[in-house]
């Protein structure tokens, strides 16, 4: 049985102590701003921009509908081309699935490409747990790692950092003993020199997936920086861990969302690097290729007919980019792997609602984040649906909302509500002044705090219409 989730971190509380820190915020909104601009350049040239979003939107749909066809397609072509699939129903089967393949081949050290997948289900605390050492090669993800925290952001999870606490941080760890400015490329190729020795040494490699295609068996990884590059082609065994989400149906779906994914995410027309294998090739690559499916709550947020569509995400992190909330909290303050916006809604749901009961408040239901989304997920629909299953699910008690049921059984019968106007016009008078109500007793005092309510009036519509219908007849 895998261990029942932890409630996480209370948001308010979490983003009052962030918005207080002013290095975070000025770091936060030049990041963000900068990745902005870059992303409105890039979309702006696509004169079918729209249409692009439109067919993103119902490819994915259509996965969702069928993902039991496309999953079992998906395993036999994967299988086909000398790959081996393993079902994983949460974190705890997906951990143990691939520590054992790792243990397997005898190794004690793997590297990796970025996977929030494997963020999502700690894999490395369980790798460390079984004595192999995880090194992560992505620039931000590593720098994450070496400074012992939480990532921030999904594409960017370093964000919170400016490039002095970069230097200072691999003065510490990786570059010992050398003497580093605070320029970037003097930053990368300290990285540089320590992941060249690991790339070269290390027998096992995990990554990630931005996409699978279940035509062909094909997986895809996108990125910026090579390292994931170095990390499908140079080990003999290579791990890909993906959630069950992340399906296309065919080959030409890529002509999509190749389009749409770069230019949400980095602001750029394409990715530096495309890496997309299929199984095992004799000579060529990794001679070991194993697929881990994991759904760890996907298939309960595929059950919900509004939920679902928070599985359409590509993780291309522009609702971040875009949020007022975030852009001031970091990604720290809302305590899981998938920060900002799809976060609030994609955290609850894979961990239950009463363990996340407050992400779905982080919000201001602007709506800026649908408006960028490349794929149309109706984010602040969503959220407003999880906010209903918080007072259903977690406050059955909470006066407010016995008050609200006991409000629409009156509103139901005619005779009820006839009864409560009656009743209402009598007791109004304790709470009047000046002909309005300014203020109400116990916990109905917030209704009055900002606003007065208006009397009700001496006769209801009903009670007219009864008299006008009266004096007709008459």
């Amino acid at each position: 049985m895998s261990a029942r989730p932890q409630p996480l971190p209370f948001f308010p509380l979490m983003a009052r102590s962030a918005l207080a820190n002013s290095q975070l915020r000025r770091n936060m909104g030049k990041a963000t701003s900068t990745i902005r601009q870059k992303r409105a350049a890039v979309v702006g040239e696509l004169p079918d921009w729209e249409a692009l979003r439109s067919a993103g939107s119902a490819i994915k749909a259509q996965v969702m509908y069928h993902l039991d066809e496309y999953l079992l397609q998906l395993e036999d072509a994967v299988q086909r081309a000398g790959g081996q699939v393993h079902w994983a129903r949460d974190a705890q089967e997906a951990n143990r699935l691939v520590t054992e393949i790792v243990q397997g081949v005898g190794a004690e050290r793997v590297v990796k490409v970025k996977s929030m997948t494997t963020d999502e289900i700690h894999l490395n605390d369980a790798l460390a747990q079984a004595g192999i050492q995880a090194v992560e090669t992505d620039l931000a993800e590593l720098i994450i790692q070496l400074a012992q925290e939480k990532s921030s952001h999904i594409l960017v999870p370093a964000i919170h950092k400016n490039r002095s606490e970069i230097r200072d941080l691999f003065q510490r760890t990786i570059a010992q003993g050398q003497e580093l400015s605070d320029e970037p490329n003097e930053i990368a190729a300290a990285a540089r020199r320590y992941l060249r020795t690991q790339f070269l040494t290390t027998p096992v490699a995990i990554s990630g997936a931005n996409f699978a295609i279940a035509e062909t068996g094909t997986i895809g990884v996108v990125e910026s920086e090579g390292n994931g590059r170095m990390c499908l082609t140079l080990p003999q065994t290579l791990i890909t861990v993906m959630g069950i989400e992340k399906l296309l149906p065919r080959f030409q779906d890529l002509e999509v969302f190749l389009q749409l994914l770069p230019r949400s995410s980095t602001g750029e027309r394409m990715n530096p690097y495309t890496s997309l294998w299929t199984g095992v090739t004799a000579g060529d690559g990794p001679q070991a290729f194993h697929l881990v499916l994991l759904d760890n709550g996907r298939t309960q947020v595929l059950a919900d007919d509004i939920g679902r569509q928070t599985l359409h995400c590509i993780r291309c992190s522009a609702c971040l980019n875009i949020c007022p909330v975030y852009s001031r909290t970091g990604g720290h303050a809302y305590g899981s792997v998938y920060p900002g916006p799809i976060g609030a809604i994609l955290t609850p749901q894979l961990v239950g609602i009463e363990q996340a009961k407050s992400l779905p408040y982080a919000s201001s239901l602007c709506g800026a984040c649908y408006e960028v989304c490349p794929v149309s997920i109706n984010i602040p629909q969503v959220l407003l649906h999880l906010r209903g299953e918080v007072v259903r699910k977690t406050s059955p008690l909470n006066p407010e909302a016995l008050a609200m049921r006991q409000l629409a059984r009156i509103f139901a019968s005619p005779k009820k509500y006839a009864r409560a106007q009656q009743l209402a016009r009598r007791g109004q008078g304790l709470f009047m002044h000046n002909g309005v109500i300014d203020h109400l007793p116990g916990q109905l005092a917030g209704w009055t705090m900002a606003r007065d309510l208006a009397p009700v009036p001496k006769q209801s519509f009903r009670d007219w219409w009864q008299e006008h219908q009266k004096g007709e007849q008459a």
